[in-house]
């Protein structure tokens, strides 16, 4: 389980790219990149970071269900993902 703490500044960081998306996609047509250094460096989307929605585990991330590797295998053996099984053969 990851720390509360790098959970809340995550969240931040999505928040602020959600925030300066539309001014910083302006300045690039444009081209002023001294208005553009001048943003907050986190609302870069480059400073993204994939997390487990449930855990925050950093590693291991799914994109397909949101989810971590871990907590995946957990929710599939416990039947909790529609149409996921575990296979064998």
């Amino acid at each position: 389980m990851a720390k509360e703490s790098m959970k809340a500044r995550e969240r931040k960081r999505e928040r602020l790219v959600a925030r300066y998306a539309a001014k910083r996609k302006a300045l690039k047509e444009e081209g002023d990149w001294d208005a553009l250094q001048k943003l907050p460096k986190n609302s870069s989307p480059v400073r993204l970071h994939n997390r487990c929605q449930l855990t925050g585990r950093p590693r291991g991330y799914m994109r397909q269900f949101g989810i971590s590797r871990v907590t995946f295998r957990e929710m599939a053996l416990e039947g909790k993902i529609p149409g996921v099984k575990k296979a064998s053969w």
